[in-house]
């Protein structure tokens, strides 16, 4: 494996070195014959820069990856995370909506990306088709990232379809011949998205994926196709896309049984549920570096740990105490008898922090109270929509609060460590960032299938998510249970956010069905709701680009 990454790299440096060089002479079927290899060492090179730190201006920074400034920029503007306290990093910036056009990660995820494309567009234009079926499969895998390059950027850097084809788009590398600097229309990027995928499922159509996960497929292309035409709108076509990928099989045959669930992603490449994942091996874990870094403090090997679950996403957990997808959050408790509770409260700087208190049991009422001065302040309990809150009466005021054993904070900000991007090879920091699998791909049905007003088949696909989460009886959907909801896309985007929490899904969810973001929770973000048309959403383009092409920044 490491001579053909060498082999990739010097591939890299001999066609794409520079960004505004490719070679115009394709290769013939002869040429093929003679050096077969060539196409691939280039493809494996473009693989690898999804998550290589790669000299930049200059300089080779630790976490400097394509593959960490996406999950960070696309997962941190939702409300499934809580930041427990100022950084440096500038995924601070991320989080605040505080929009900067020089800020580090977007300048480098920027220039990542499309030195990407040039690599895909490299083989894409020397390749013939139907050279060889191994061929034709390379050539697939290239439409696939620069498709999935483009879509990426375009949900960070332009409105999303959803509100106009016409609004301002990305820049467009179709070819090495396009010199040109302009931005497009969201429309053309999408229909550019499109045509590639469908290129790279009909030259992939024949063949075999060439190892584990880590390299795309057929299906990988047909299941970011389906998340393409969910946001698009265009909802038969991810019905039928989806039945075609599954073609016959049921839909919970293509998932990792309830079992091994909370295992799936430190095991993500080797799991039939993968479509694709960014592959790291046991040399390639960044350490404090790394994406899990930021979610987790390990005790030996250390970590930052400062990202944790947000209160929403805990709650929507709580109201099944045995779901699977809990495993995934693992609290730092310091007792396992003693408990706390804790409530939102404005802080010294812009953001809300957590007010905690030590609690008692009071066995005659069977209640927890902590004393304010001679006062016993009573946790009480509620049920809202179905499930259980609690809460005090505090000063006159009624205040919601959450009780869990006590646990090591941070700045007051209780540590719920995030595990999705950890243990891999039993190593803290090490995953294999999973960015398609057929959980994702069965509930674009399941929001295709409710947007059309098929509530039978829409709550069957949300049903196999949650049965493969260790629910059953009433705490599965139907009909006559709708456990307290009353609209059928809202159980579809809360499913989405249980199942797709932490890996970039949740904000794009909110903003492209035209909906309100509620950020109203402790942690350093502002305490507001925001709306699907605030100009924040999308990321400045960065300064290096702006001054030498001179294309319009974003409003």
């Amino acid at each position: 494996m490491k001579k053909i990454i060498i082999l990739a790299v010097m591939a890299l440096t001999m066609f794409s070195c520079e960004m505004d060089y490719l070679p115009n002479d394709k290769l013939t079927p002869e040429q093929m014959e003679q050096d077969p290899s060539s196409a691939e060492y280039i493809t494996d090179g473009n693989y690898s820069m999804f998550k290589a730190q790669m000299e930049y201006k200059g300089v080779t920074a630790t976490g400097n990856t394509y593959v960490r400034h996406y999950f960070q920029m696309s997962e941190f503007i939702g409300d499934n995370v809580c930041l427990a306290g100022r950084t440096s990093d500038p995924l601070y910036e991320a989080l605040t909506y505080k929009r900067a056009a020089n800020l580090a990660n977007i300048s480098y995820l920027w220039w990542c990306g499309y030195k990407i494309i040039n690599g895909a567009n490299s083989v894409i234009e020397s390749v013939q088709d139907g050279a060889s079926v191994e061929t034709d499969y390379l050539k697939g895998e290239n439409y696939f990232m620069r498709a999935i390059v483009n879509f990426h950027f375009s949900t960070l850097w332009s409105k999303h379809y959803s509100l106009g084809r016409d609004n301002m788009g990305i820049v467009l590398r179709e070819n090495a011949t396009n010199t040109e600097t302009t931005r497009t229309t969201v429309g053309e990027v999408y229909d550019l998205i499109v045509s590639d995928l469908e290129n790279a499922v009909r030259l992939m159509s024949q063949g075999e994926r060439r190892g584990n996960a880590g390299y795309v497929s057929k299906v990988a292309a047909q299941g970011l196709l389906s998340r393409v035409y969910l946001y698009m709108g265009e909802n038969e076509k991810v019905i039928s896309t989806v039945n075609d990928m599954l073609g016959g099989s049921t839909p919970d045959s293509m998932l990792e049984p309830s079992s091994q669930y909370p295992d799936y992603f430190a095991n993500a490449l080797n799991s039939i549920e993968t479509l694709w994942a960014v592959a790291h091996t046991k040399t390639e874990s960044r350490g404090t570096s790394s994406i899990g870094s930021m979610f987790l403090t390990d005790d030996v090997v250390g970590g930052w740990g400062e990202i944790y679950a947000s209160d929403p996403i805990l709650d929507l957990l709580d109201r099944n105490k045995n779901d699977l997808r809990s495993k995934f959050i693992s609290p730092k408790t310091i007792s396992e008898t003693d408990y706390m509770i804790r409530w939102a409260i404005p802080g010294d700087e812009d953001f809300y922090q957590n007010e905690l208190r030590d609690v008692t049991l009071d066995t005659d009422v069977d209640k927890y109270y902590f004393m304010e001065e001679t006062s016993k302040i009573y946790v009480e309990k509620e049920t809202v929509n179905g499930y259980e809150q609690n809460y005090i009466n505090l000063n006159g005021e009624k205040l919601r609060v959450r009780l869990s054993l006590k646990m090591q904070n941070r700045y007051g900000w209780p540590k719920y460590f995030v595990t999705k991007f950890s243990y891999q090879d039993d190593d803290p920091m090490l995953s294999s960032p999973v960015m398609l699998r057929w959980a994702e791909v069965i509930l674009n049905r399941a929001e295709a299938y409710a947007k059309t007003n098929n509530t039978d088949k829409a709550l069957e696909d949300v049903n196999v998510i949650r049965t493969r989460a260790g629910l059953s009886g009433n705490q599965l959907f139907s009909k006559t249970n709708m456990q307290g909801y009353t609209n059928l896309l809202d159980v579809v985007l809360d499913e989405r956010r249980l199942e797709l929490a932490f890996v970039g899904h949740r904000a794009f969810d909110i903003y492209r069905n035209k909906l309100s973001l509620d950020r109203r929770y402790s942690g350093v973000q502002p305490w507001e709701v925001v709306e699907h048309t605030d100009n924040r959403l999308q990321y400045l383009i960065p300064l290096d680009e702006i001054t030498t092409s001179g294309i319009p920044q974003n409003p």
